[in-house]
């Protein structure tokens, strides 16, 4: 088997880069809350979140993602959320600036590479003023070295929305909370579905769709980049909205022990009869509305 060169290279850079910050010759000024921190802030506060992983860092590069599009007036929004500018929403960041040892291996690699190429893109945009919160509380499982914690982490997520009336927007794929008690703590559920891909192009109409609640729902939002804009503008508008990326997702491996990201079969049930075919008669009625891609 012949060495990849090229990856070889980018291994050794990163690893030199990463040394440099841990050793202290370089100095990152960005800071990041813990998990629990984040928890209790979305339980105790009544702050909206919006959340940024690697993919929203990488499209600020101009990059294109899987399921949505690069345009500038993305990357020009994505920065602006970045630099932390509403007193009333939070917004997390992945915890990737100090000891990457919390990660697992293969996650660790990751994690350096991706500040080898996209570390700039923090210290630029990032609001050295202040503490970010921590992307982990919607990926507290399957990238942790050390998962003792989970448990206490969902019953402190399923806290969030205990005794509230929720509408979830979300892509039609997502389903999240159905086939497990992600959102059973919940008094109400309903669902606002949006596109799957690029829904981006089709937030005024979600917003729309949003409107017609009152300003007592919580909203959670799972629509990849797009969900930024959403929980923002619902923000300004008066409502409370969480960015909770695939939490669901991240719960189920967490419920299946799961060793490794795992395909998950509800993801793949997509219009009406193929909902009520795998019995999901419940999530099909909590459905409001609809927008189509």
């Amino acid at each position: 088997m012949g060495i990849d060169i090229k990856r070889f290279v980018k291994d050794i850079l990163a690893q030199i880069d990463y040394s440099l910050y841990r050793s202290g010759f370089k100095k990152c000024p960005v800071r990041v809350h813990t998990v629990d921190e984040t928890i209790e802030e979305l339980i105790h506060g009544d702050k909206s979140m919006i959340r940024f992983g690697d993919g929203e860092i990488t499209m600020i590069r101009g990059r294109s993602l899987k399921l949505q599009q690069v345009e500038p007036e993305i990357i020009d929004g994505l920065g602006r959320m970045l630099g932390y500018e509403h007193e009333g929403m939070i917004v997390t960041i992945p915890d990737i600036f100090g000891d990457l040892s919390i990660y697992r291996k293969q996650s660790r690699q990751f994690w350096r590479d991706h500040l080898l190429f996209s570390r700039g893109i923090y210290e630029k945009y990032c609001d050295t003023d202040r503490v970010y919160y921590n992307t982990s509380v919607s990926r507290f499982y399957i990238t942790l070295e050390d998962q003792s914690k989970c448990r206490d982490w969902i019953k402190g997520i399923r806290q969030i929305w205990e005794d509230k009336d929720v509408v979830v927007v979300e892509g039609e794929r997502t389903h999240n909370g159905v086939g497990n008690d992600l959102l059973h703590t919940a008094r109400s559920v309903e669902r606002i579905i949006g596109p799957s891909s690029d829904a981006y192009a089709k937030l005024d109409e979600i917003m729309e769709c949003c409107r017609e609640y009152p300003k007592d729902r919580l909203f959670l939002v799972s629509l990849g980049v797009a969900a930024k804009f959403l929980a923002e503008r619902l923000f300004l508008e008066g409502y409370r909205a969480l960015d909770i990326g695939n939490l669901d997702m991240e719960y189920e491996w967490y419920l299946r022990g799961a060793k490794q990201k795992e395909e998950i079969a509800k993801h793949d049930v997509i219009g009406e009869e193929a909902n009520r075919n795998a019995g999901y008669d419940e999530y099909l009625s909590q459905i409001k509305h609809r927008v189509n891609g």
